[in-house]
């Protein structure tokens, strides 16, 4: 099972129709599993896979 490592939560505003009525929306976080190069299984957001692969390649091509 792959454990949570990101705090991230869903966002709630109110879609709006012509006639102005509200009613409750949520947006959820872009969560995926991923597996780490120890093979742990975690699951993180999607911008927080896009930094993670960005840190790594910095740390790769600085060596």
């Amino acid at each position: 099972m792959a454990r949570k490592a990101t705090e991230k939560k869903p966002l709630f505003g109110n879609r709006r129709s012509h006639s102005l009525r509200a009613t409750r929306h949520a947006q959820k976080p872009n969560l995926q599993k991923v597996t780490l190069e120890n093979g742990e299984k975690v699951v993180l957001s999607a911008r927080e896979i896009r930094s993670l692969r960005k840190k790594a390649n910095e740390t790769v091509e600085s060596e």
